[in-house]
């Protein structure tokens, strides 16, 4: 075994952790492994995360640096991706970001160039755009654990290109490997759209069962794809650690606005996220209640596909919509807590039991109102269920979300304040990171 010492006082063991995302990178895609590496140490592990010194991201939150824990040890090397060829295709300019989850911007490009490019994407980049890191990442890694030893190594994916590279290192250096997934691969809500040949499908499964199958240990972050991952592999011990929220992020006092009754959507909102009924639902408010109208104000804090911008406009409500692509991790949490109503919407697709936003947990910190529309069943609504009273509608149910809204409203006026419940206290970030490196130690 490996291990050094923390403030020289504790024995502890070190895993090397592959992530594409990393600070100062922003987005979703950061939170898992930044929040649980903060709390390894104190768990008797050290994280060594191995990232991408050029990775192409939708924006960068220098703020999240301040989160990394000191005994953390970065270590980069270069990745070479298509995006600059993409964004020509597309006519999208060289500096602008590319959003994942297919969330599209208006552009002069056809439809069937679009098409045309995901085509290539699915069947071409396999398992990902992503895939030219993977043998530069093995040569660099094995290199680098020829000189500095290990106990476990984990990869978190998407982008799966991560698990290819964990894969070969672990082999290569017998180590235990967790293989951990914080979205599906072939059943991602987008799969459909890469419009793959029977030959691509065929890569994708394949590979998919092979990491499935070859890792150790697999965690990922909802019961559903537990089940559907159990299903996929045929192993058992399919393992579950949803994402969290951290505590320190709400210890100080900001408190809801009592100026405006906002309703706010933190993260990106693709096109099969568009809650139409929820648009109706405040239209309707509005009639009946002339002063809602004055008073609504809907901010949408991340990527949001033009369709959705296009559902707004039809209803008549652009003017109450705040808009900003990105803002960092730590004004979006502010923005939480100062939101009366956080919207929760479920991708209306046919993996949608499965899916449990990151930033639900983050919502579930705030102790504010949420109004999740989604299915009537799911991991999504089972879990904020237990923590909150009367905060699900079904995507088409208007009478329920209009419901909703008007009592947040109410409660808005009357400053009447909604709390949660204990049952939130186990998705804190210190207390799944506890769950994980029990996993690891049960490894070596």
């Amino acid at each position: 075994m490996v291990y050094f010492w923390v403030r020289n006082t504790r024995l502890v063991k070190k895993v090397l952790i592959i992530s594409y995302y990393w600070p100062p990178a922003g987005g979703g895609g950061v939170q898992r492994w930044l929040k649980m590496s903060k709390y390894l140490p104190e768990n008797g592990w050290q994280p060594i995360i191995y990232t991408p010194s050029n990775a192409e991201v939708s924006g960068m939150d220098d703020s999240l640096v301040k989160e990394i824990h000191p005994a953390t040890e970065v270590i980069k090397s270069p990745i070479w991706e298509p995006y600059d060829l993409y964004k020509k295709v597309l006519g999208i300019k060289k500096e602008e970001k590319i959003y994942s989850g297919f969330i599209q911007k208006e552009n002069k490009r056809p439809s069937w160039v679009k098409k045309m490019t995901q085509w290539i994407r699915g069947n071409f980049f396999i398992p990902d755009a992503r895939r030219f890191w993977i043998s530069p990442g093995v040569k660099y890694l094995d290199k680098y654990l020829q000189e500095h030893k290990v106990d476990a190594i984990i990869s978190t994916g998407p982008p799966h290109t991560t698990h290819m590279i964990a894969m070969k290192i672990a082999k290569m250096h017998h180590l235990p490997w967790v293989a951990d997934f914080r979205d599906p691969w072939t059943e991602i809500d987008f799969y459909k759209d890469l419009h793959l040949t029977w030959l691509a499908d065929r890569i994708h499964k394949r590979l998919e069962k092979k990491v499935l199958n070859q890792a150790t240990q697999v965690v990922t972050i909802s019961p559903t794809l537990v089940k559907d991952m159990i299903r996929i592999s045929g192993r058992q011990d399919i393992n579950l650690i949803t994402n969290g929220y951290d505590p320190a992020d709400f210890s100080d006092n900001v408190k809801m606005r009592t100026d405006m009754f906002v309703m706010a959507h933190i993260g990106s909102m693709n096109a099969d996220r568009n809650p139409q009924a929820l648009w109706q639902a405040l239209t309707n408010i509005a009639k009946l209640d002339p002063s809602f109208a004055s008073q609504l104000e809907i901010k949408l804090l991340g990527p949001v596909d033009s369709s959705i911008f296009a559902s707004i406009a039809d209803i008549g409500l652009e003017k109450n919509v705040n808009h900003q692509a990105f803002v960092p991790h730590d004004i979006a949490i502010r923005e939480m807590k100062e939101s009366q109503l956080l919207l929760l919407s479920i991708n209306n697709t046919g993996n949608q039991a499965g899916i449990l936003p990151g930033k639900m947990f983050e919502y579930l910190g705030t102790g504010n109102q949420i109004l999740c529309i989604g299915p009537r069943e799911g991991d999504a609504i089972e879990l904020i269920s237990a923590c909150f009273d009367d905060a699900i509608a079904e995507f088409n149910d208007v009478v329920a979300i209009q419901r909703i809204i008007t009592q947040a409203y109410q409660n808005f006026k009357s400053g009447t304040p909604y709390s949660k419940n204990n049952e939130v206290l186990k998705y804190s970030r210190q207390t799944l990171a506890k769950h994980y490196c029990q996993l690891l130690s049960s490894l070596t």
